[in-house]
């Protein structure tokens, strides 16, 4: 299903996503050494609670999962890079965590995640460089949409700067479209041939997710049935927004207000 916004119903993707960008803010300043993963999840819980909202986790069960999610928000540690399912753990001093967090709010959902390195993040200069190559492939995603343009072209702007910049890039997993719920279609992988695929159009969300691993393309998949880890135990790095195709280009709502 690929959905198209009116007026009102971007208005409330506006609200989703900057509500989705306070909380990773505001779980980002919380997140230091010490802090318990699950501590992470219950404080998300409180915030999606509080502004009237609901988790887009919780309860989700799709084929690649081991049953419903059961946390608020993904947690991924170090080598663990998507769907990090919150647990027992206390963040050490340089680990690379990613937060990634969907919520839906007035029927309308918004996705983001960030990676930062907990600590002192100078001492680890090549998982800074490899969150930096998320980022800037996020940005490069994001300056080719806009009405007209194909998901090949925002598929190719990304895979060109995570190329360029050295990594392995897996396409199992990738960007979606969303809005009523927060998986949909069209599918943009993170590398791709311009001029290929979905015409984008005014009123289309799109959740563009650059994610990456240090020196494979290879996952695996964690005892919990859900976590997945980079399969020679590398460090990785993902980086998220949801933006709005509009006439005039591509608007990010995943930014606090």
């Amino acid at each position: 299903m690929i959905e198209i916004l009116n007026p009102t119903l971007l208005s409330r993707a506006r609200d989703s996503g900057a509500l989705v960008g306070h909380i990773l803010r505001t779980l980002k300043g919380r997140s230091t050494a010490g802090t318990n993963l699950l501590d992470i999840d219950r404080w998300a819980k409180e915030m999606i609670v509080e502004a009237g909202a609901q988790s887009c986790y919780v309860d989700y069960a799709p084929s690649f999962g081991r049953g419903p999610f059961g946390h608020y928000i993904c947690t991924a540690v170090n080598d663990a890079v998507l769907h990090g399912r919150p647990y027992d753990y206390p963040l050490a001093d340089g680990d690379l965590l990613t937060l990634d967090l969907a919520v839906s709010k007035n029927g309308i959902a918004a996705d983001a995640a960030i990676s930062f390195i907990v600590g002192d993040a100078a001492q680890h200069p090549e998982s800074v460089a490899m969150i930096d190559a998320t980022e800037r492939a996020l940005a490069a995603g994001i300056a080719a949409a806009g009405p007209g343009a194909r998901i090949g072209d925002l598929s190719h702007a990304i895979g060109t700067v995570l190329g360029e910049a050295g990594y392995p890039i897996n396409t199992e997993f990738g960007g979606h479209g969303i809005g009523s719920t927060m998986h949909q279609d069209p599918h943009v992988p993170n590398t791709g041939r311009p001029g290929r695929g979905y015409k984008l159009r005014p009123g289309l969300l799109l959740a563009l997710e650059p994610w990456v691993m240090a020196d494979t393309a290879e996952l695996v998949t964690d005892a919990d049935g859900w976590t997945l880890r980079s399969a020679t135990g590398c460090r990785t790095a993902h980086t998220e927004h949801t933006i709005a195709i509009t006439d005039d280009g591509a608007e990010i709502l995943t930014v606090p207000k």
